[in-house]
């Protein structure tokens, strides 16, 4: 393939990656990659095996051939089903449904370029959605004071270039160009009727960080790879509104909305968790390899976040604040492939993933999770020594969320009960060197 097609398959990269949704249900998205997958993501920052490293440790870029391109989709499904038990919400809302499933489909692509300018020096280009969120709940239900639905959906650029020191050592920087866009809904009502008013909260900015890895490759059976991806600070702006100017409300209903009857602009500081990974593989023997990882994200990055007004009468006043008090959280994955032939591999692996919500009294009804168990398998085959197709298929059993949310104070009710929930993740992954 010549370097002029090369450089035209960057723009269709771009297209694929910012087409559709980039957002899904968790606010961390793993899914960089579908050739993973099969593996709970186990060996992520030493694995190398396509052009996705660029993602996960720019100094696997080194691994691979002169020329590489992978493109793929995550397919999220989530559901979110909440019970109730004992929620007080105001007026209309008190006698309303449990919302229905939360959850729903979401859809994560993918694409990378890398290339080799000399035999130890590599550059390469990835698109991706690093982090995403999608919760929608009928319109009136109980819990409809606080959230019918949050969407955030992320962008991500991430040029990179690595670098071969010697036979043991690589190393890896990227940068990273990510845009944000933020849209929250809820519902307020009289405290005596069934009028509704929607508040909206839209929300974006663009931000960058960085990316940084090392690739030690022990002897030709073992590698160990280390990974950071920086923190990004947003400076989000955007606006309130509501669907009407809320002269039917009550006034003690009035004092708890978003737009206290007004539409304003708002801003907010919003900063992403950073993340470390440390990651190996062992190849056992001809047939079998063992994959490992263990990851760190920062999330107490956010305790909360507050909305403030910018324009308008109330302006430098508090909107709304999210009160999410996140903590830091670990992953622990631990997988293993077997290779069947030379075309054919099969993939397996086990993970362990906190959640960053501390409590019931701390989870939102926008964010109802939890600790999560991945429960993966995977296959791989190669055609020939130049492409390479990946599946896989994750289940992840979420233990159920218990919420205790109270919000009586700014006239947003009482949420209390637990969800059944669950998530599956399917993805698929092409990649081709020349």
């Amino acid at each position: 393939m010549s370097k002029g097609t090369t450089l035209r398959l960057i723009p269709a990269l771009l297209a694929v990656a910012f087409s559709g949704s980039a957002s899904a249900s968790g606010f961390q998205l793993l899914e960089q990659n579908a050739s993973g997958i099969g593996n709970a993501y186990a060996g992520s920052a030493a694995v190398a095996e396509n052009a996705s490293t660029i993602f996960f440790n720019p100094a696997g870029m080194t691994q691979l051939q002169a020329r590489e391109v992978s493109v793929g989709v995550s397919a999220i499904s989530t559901s979110f089903k909440f019970s109730n038990d004992g929620a007080s919400s105001v007026g209309s809302f008190a006698t309303a449904g449990n919302g229905g499933d939360g959850g729903g489909w979401g859809f994560v692509p993918n694409g990378y370029v890398s290339w080799a300018l000399s035999k130890d020096l590599y550059l390469g280009l990835g698109v991706g959605a690093p982090f995403g969120l999608k919760v929608e709940y009928d319109k009136s239900w109980i819990g409809a004071a606080q959230s019918t639905s949050f969407d955030i959906k992320t962008y991500n650029l991430n040029p990179s270039i690595a670098y071969r020191v010697n036979d043991t050592v690589s190393v890896g920087f990227g940068l990273n160009w990510q845009r944000i866009e933020a849209e929250y809904l809820r519902q307020a009502g009289t405290t005596a009727g069934t009028s509704l008013v929607q508040v909206k909260m839209k929300l974006d900015d663009d931000s960058w960080g960085w990316n940084a890895g090392l690739l030690f490759k022990l002897s030709p059976a073992t590698k160990i790879g280390v990974s950071y991806r920086s923190e990004v600070k947003y400076k989000t702006k955007g606006n309130v509104a509501l669907s009407s100017d809320g002269s039917a409300l009550g006034n003690a209903t009035l004092a708890g909305l978003v737009g206290a009857g007004r539409a304003s602009d708002v801003k907010a500081k919003i900063d992403v968790p950073d993340t470390v990974v440390l990651s190996g593989t062992h190849q056992l023997n001809d047939r079998w390899e063992l994959l490992g990882d263990v990851s760190w994200t920062g999330w107490s990055s956010i305790p909360k976040v507050d909305i403030f007004r910018t324009s308008g009468v109330l302006n430098g006043q508090i909107a709304q604040t999210l009160d999410t008090r996140f903590r830091d959280t670990w992953r622990f994955a631990v997988g293993a492939n077997y290779r069947i032939d030379d075309a054919w591999k099969l993939k397996l692996g086990v993970a362990y993933d906190q959640t960053p919500v501390p409590n019931a009294a701390h989870r939102l009804t926008s964010l109802p999770d939890n600790d999560r168990t991945w429960l993966s398998v995977g296959a791989q085959w190669r055609p020939n020594k130049t492409s390479t197709l990946d599946m896989g298929l994750t289940y992840l059993y979420v233990k159920d969320p218990k919420i205790s949310n109270d919000q009586r104070a700014d006239v947003r009710g009482l949420v209390s009960g637990s969800y059944d929930a669950s998530i599956w993740i399917l993805g698929a992954q092409y990649s081709m060197a020349f």
